[in-house]
């Protein structure tokens, strides 16, 4: 009989959290540019992510392609008897969709693997840097947190630097690369570093690009991400 009680009361409790989600309709003068489903808080039910172009200006500076510049955002939602309901909404880890040195060749890709969100952004920093973002975020003790982060900056013939983080673990790689186009160039030698440290687990809700750093062993430097 506990056990049933027991059994009774989260499904109780998983109803009217459902019941309190906001119904989710598209904003008018949103555009969908990515879509994702997949089961996210191991409830056996698929959850839907979906990605917009929002009709918010990001900034009204011309990039050098000329075109406009909004905000992005993303919703995960519920699937419920009485349609999608907004269970997660974010625009802070979202580049604008002008942002960069080349807008129209930026990507943008979501997906859920091993019921985490995992989302990857690639820009152009100038005609010959690219950076690439993979970020990774896991529902557990009742929110989303960041769990994994990929990021690489590269040029196309100076360099290649790579870092990732698994905060589950702690174990932290800087990984940096060199070479040249011109043979007369003196290069710098390659570093290769993996060592652990302590992190602080972050809510996807108060993680934004670059806002967190830690100091690299070793190096008169910091770890930004």
């Amino acid at each position: 009989m506990k056990h049933c009680f027991s059994f009774l009361f989260v499904l109780s409790v998983s109803s009217l959290s459902a019941q309190n989600l906001k119904s989710f309709s598209v904003p008018k003068g949103y555009t969908q540019i990515a879509e994702a489903k997949g089961d996210l808080d191991k409830d056996g039910k698929d959850e839907i992510i979906l990605i917009f172009n929002t009709d918010i200006k990001a900034s009204y500076m011309q990039n050098p392609e000329g075109t406009s510049d909004y905000q992005r955002v993303f919703y995960i939602l519920k699937k419920e008897n009485s349609g999608l309901k907004v269970w997660k909404e974010n625009s802070a880890i979202l580049f604008s969709s002008g942002f960069g040195f080349y807008p129209s060749e930026n990507t943008l890709t979501i997906n859920i693997k091993n019921n985490s969100l995992i989302i990857e952004q690639l820009f152009f920093t100038n005609s010959r840097h690219t950076q690439q973002y993979k970020h990774t975020f896991r529902f557990q003790n009742g929110d989303f947190y960041l769990i994994g982060l990929h990021d690489h900056f590269e040029d196309t013939c100076d360099f290649s630097f790579t870092n990732e983080i698994n905060f589950s673990t702690g174990k932290v790689i800087v990984d940096r690369e060199y070479s040249s186009c011109d043979d007369e160039t003196k290069v710098p030698e390659n570093l290769h570093k993996e060592f652990t440290h302590k992190f602080r687990l972050i809510k996807m809700s108060d993680f934004f690009i670059g806002d967190h750093n830690f100091r690299l062993p070793g190096l008169k430097e910091e770890f930004v991400f």
